[in-house]
């Protein structure tokens, strides 16, 4: 099962690249640039095309609904091409109707956020469809984090529900908010779903790991175009259709299993951090540049020019160089994520420990720096 997986990937980059190449002839000729968002937002606007997101979007949605179509209607043939798929038969049922709904709440993002692109939605109607769509997730197609401790606390789904909305919403705003630099977003969201995807595969879960093959595969056919210097954007349609497959995604992973010792990701409970380690970057820049804005009086969903990739550059990075670094970070903590549950307790707790200092450090030299820089300015 695994290179029926893996070789979704190459197939997604090949539809990407050209599709991307042929969105920014069609984005010069339509005039779909760049723009300069909300009332408010404080952003550098740059003749270039903003629609790039339909090249991640486009091939992740379609797949979804032909997989779809082909599971139902073709099951006897798909077997005959990979046997292994016949112990998945008694699920099809309770799959079907999760892959379509997420498919058009990717859908629904999707076009939200090309309207975005064109003409500003505002940033709270934004986040009430992303709370919309991710209630209705939760509540009605059973995508939920952390249904352990509906049992324990013993007042049904609300807990995990809740949780599961607040993930959602967070991680979808969380790639969003990196979408601030040529190749930011589009590598982190690549290297992150790169080590989500094999830790799918390494608990055989193969509906997950194939989308996350796809949507991989699709980002970085449009990293061939957006790398600095960019030709294309990928706007809210492509950022928030990122942040929530993989939100969604991590929502349908199997971290931890008590009833399954000794299978898939390993045996330890602190497992549930995998997702945390490996998305580990754009929470951090969320947190920060939102604890920024408020500090400032501003509101945290307007953007500016503070993200921790602005702030590298401030300190004397390129800007291609701020990208590499954070690309950097977002591998080693990916690494440090994917076998966490495989580790004994004291190892568990220094990958914990080294992720963490990881981002303490950033946040310390950050502060040095401005420092050293502040003394300079006033020698």
């Amino acid at each position: 099962m695994v290179w029926p997986v893996l070789i979704l990937l190459p197939a997604a980059f090949i539809v990407s690249v050209i599709l991307t190449g042929w969105l920014v002839r069609v984005g010069h000729g339509l005039g779909a640039m760049d723009s300069p968002g909300a009332p408010g937002h404080l952003k550098s606007v740059r003749r270039i095309p903003n629609i790039g997101g339909m090249a991640i979007a486009w091939p992740l949605i379609i797949s979804l609904v032909v997989g779809v179509l082909l599971v139902n209607t073709c099951w006897g043939f798909l077997i005959s091409i990979v046997p292994a798929l016949e112990t998945y038969e008694s699920r099809l049922d309770q799959t079907t109707p999760t892959i379509l709904a997420f498919a058009l709440g990717l859908l629904v993002l999707h076009v939200t956020g090309l309207l975005d692109d064109r003409r500003s939605v505002g940033a709270w109607p934004k986040l009430l469809i992303q709370v919309g769509i991710a209630a209705a997730l939760a509540i009605w197609f059973d995508v939920r984090l952390l249904r352990m401790i509906d049992e324990s606390i013993g007042i049904g789904p609300v807990p995990s529900i809740i949780i599961t909305i607040v993930w959602i919403v967070v991680i979808t705003n969380a790639i969003n908010f990196m979408d601030n630099m040529d190749g930011l977003a589009g590598g982190v969201s690549a290297i992150a779903g790169s080590f989500l995807m094999a830790a799918a595969i390494l608990n055989e879960q193969w509906f997950i790991a194939a989308t996350l093959a796809v949507l991989v595969g699709s980002i970085l056919g449009f990293l061939v175009y957006n790398i600095n210097p960019a030709k294309i954007f990928m706007g809210d349609g492509g950022s928030l259709v990122i942040g929530f497959a993989l939100a969604v995604l991590v929502a349908r992973t199997t971290f931890y299993n008590p009833a399954e010792q000794g299978t898939g990701l390993g045996t330890g409970w602190y497992g549930i951090f995998m997702p945390l380690a490996i998305l580990a970057v754009p929470l951090y820049d969320m947190v920060t540049v939102s604890v920024l804005r408020i500090s400032q009086g501003r509101s945290p969903l307007i953007g500016d020019q503070q993200h921790y990739s602005h702030r590298l550059v401030m300190r004397g990075l390129s800007r291609r160089g701020a990208v590499f670094v954070i690309w950097g970070i977002a591998g080693i903590t990916g690494i440090s994520g994917v076998f966490l549950a495989h580790l004994a307790p004291w190892q568990a707790i220094l990958v914990g420990v080294q992720v963490v200092l990881m981002l303490f450090m950033l946040g310390i030299l950050e502060h040095a720096s401005r420092h050293s820089s502040g003394e300079e300015s006033n020698g």
